[in-house]
């Protein structure tokens, strides 16, 4: 039986303290539209795949959410069924918490980027403009522009002649990268956010230099028409002196002190685990290379500065434990410090990666990669073949940017919330399913399956072995729909977020307007959740 919580229980559930795991299950894109405030993206496209690991406590408070309750059901008793016991559907959706007097926000990262702000207008962050840092670049002034983002972002599009060094990683690294006290330290992101937390982390820190974060970022240094640099492979050093290392240490135990950042060993976290009564995350936070050359059994890889920057992309559940650690004692502390000005209840692990703690893996991916292999499989040829004779027909399940951009030729597009029934198929024709991941086809052959139960249609389901990069190998036609499908139906893309980054200037203003206002549409239960120092 399906339980209900109206929207001022909600509420209330939501800054009683005690956990809960709140989550938005429709796809990106009408999550980035108008979510709430703590809503948490878990696509119904990826439901099982990814809930194990963002709410890992199956008795852990739990509510979904949609617009209206359609997909908000559906996802309820998907989750009861992989075994949450305390699972509730917000009565109404969002329209119901908008009828309520509750606000709605659009965007992504809504906490973590509101957090920025906030910082910006406590801590009085210094800030440059684009075009006074252009005009300190072309004067050849002593300054270093860092960019706090992943190298993915920073490959892109970066301020010309900047160094790629992830927020989580200046505590550990810029000792080594600068030397003079003299040096102007400018750091940058794509807005405003990473900007803002790099800058303040190294004014913590207790850095001599001038610091300031740069106005608006490259979206800011695009609007003022100067050339943005793409492509580029700056780096921070891969090596830390000892040096660096000592007095990376020496300003991350000032964080501790500062922050008072709590450590823990790895027994007490057993102990929580055995009670049963928390949900406990396990974080490293060390870069993405790091955490794959080994980290600890159950960890997740949570490089520092994303983990501030979009925390609930890892951390699902409200008021959970989060224990962060790094294998050098430097970068888990001062990510801690943010996480714990953010509302969170942040750790730090003893001994850190030598600390040998083991956590049971969040991993129900495995389960749903086996059902996929129970769906045969046929190779690119066999299915080119069975195209040529009309005997086959092709879903791509893949996402919407994804089929824009190429999918076989004649090739419908599904998502997982809204996929044509099978009987629209012409009949005696087999449905083959292209994806790129073997547990969303096997989600969408699971829905596809019972829906049409009951139904006679005599359609068999199939999928393409190796997927649509196997079709690309065999050097096999493809077409391109830059407009297919339309806008409207692109549910799993956010437009005015990523456009920004493509020459669309009137997205990025509209942007940054969003991130400039997200302070105004606070409560003030939503700001008392901040703990800023």
């Amino acid at each position: 039986m399906t339980k209900f919580v109206d929207p001022h229980t909600l509420k209330t559930w939501l800054h009683d303290g005690a956990e809960i795991a709140l989550f938005d299950v429709r796809e990106q894109g009408q999550y980035g539209e108008s979510h709430l405030f703590y809503g948490v993206p878990l696509p119904y496209s990826r439901l099982e795949l990814d809930a194990p690991r963002l709410a890992p406590l199956p008795s852990v408070r739990l509510v979904v959410y949609d617009e209206d309750q359609s997909i908000a059901l559906r996802a309820a008793a998907r989750m009861t069924a992989i075994g949450y016991t305390n699972v509730h559907v917000l009565e109404g959706g969002t329209r119901s918490w908008q009828a309520s007097g509750y606000p709605l926000f659009s965007g992504v990262h809504v906490p973590s980027k509101t957090f920025g702000e906030l910082v910006e207008q406590k801590c009085h962050t210094p800030s440059v403009s684009a075009q006074a840092l252009f005009e300190m670049q072309r004067r050849g002034d002593n300054v270093v522009v860092l960019d706090g983002r992943p190298l993915s972002e920073y490959h892109k599009m970066t301020i010309p002649g900047s160094i790629c060094c992830p927020n989580g990683e200046l505590s550990y690294r810029v000792h080594e990268m600068i030397d003079n006290p003299d040096t102007t330290i400018i750091v940058n992101c794509a807005g405003r956010t990473r900007s803002i937390i790099g800058a303040q982390t190294l004014i913590n820190l207790g850095l001599q230099n001038p610091v300031m974060a740069l106005e608006n970022g490259t979206q800011g240094w695009y609007l003022e028409d100067f050339e943005l640099e793409h492509g580029s492979i700056r780096r921070y050093p891969d090596q830390v002196s000892d040096d660096a290392r000592v007095a990376g240490r020496a300003a991350s135990a000032k964080i501790v002190q500062r922050f008072d950042v709590p450590e823990i060993d790895a027994s007490t976290i057993s102990e929580w685990l055995s009670a049963g009564s928390n949900s406990v995350f396990l974080c490293d936070v060390r870069t993405p290379d790091e955490f794959s050359s080994g980290s600890l059994a159950g960890a997740q890889g949570t490089p520092g500065g994303q983990l501030i920057q979009a925390t609930d992309q890892y951390i699902g559940v409200r008021h959970a434990r989060l224990v962060l650690f790094d294998d050098d004692g430097i970068r888990a502390p001062v990510v801690a410090s943010w996480l714990k000005q953010l509302g969170h209840d942040a750790y730090v692990l003893r001994d850190g990666l030598q600390s040998g703690f083991s956590q049971p893996p969040h991993d129900n991916a495995s389960l749903t990669r086996a059902d996929a292999s129970q769906l045969p499989a046929i190779s690119a040829a066999e299915l080119a073949t069975g195209l040529a004779d009309k005997r086959m027909r092709v879903l791509d399940v893949r996402t919407s940017m994804q089929y824009r951009k190429s999918h076989i030729p004649g090739a419908s597009w599904g998502i997982r919330p809204r996929l044509p029934a099978l009987d629209t198929f012409a009949g005696g024709c087999d449905v083959v399913l292209v994806g790129d991941d073997d547990a969303v086809v096997a989600l969408v052959a699971g829905e596809l399956r019972e829906a049409s139960s009951g139904c006679n249609s005599g359609i068999r389901l199939m999928r393409l072995d190796g997927g649509f990069a196997t079709w690309g190998a065999a050097q096999l036609p493809v077409e391109s729909t830059p407009r297919l499908p339309i806008d409207a139906d692109c549910i799993d893309y956010l437009f005015f977020v990523h456009d920004r980054h493509d020459g669309n200037k009137a997205a990025a203003r509209q942007y940054l307007q969003w991130e400039t206002g997200l302070l105004a549409q606070l409560d003030q239960r939503e700001r008392d959740s901040f703990r800023l120092d």
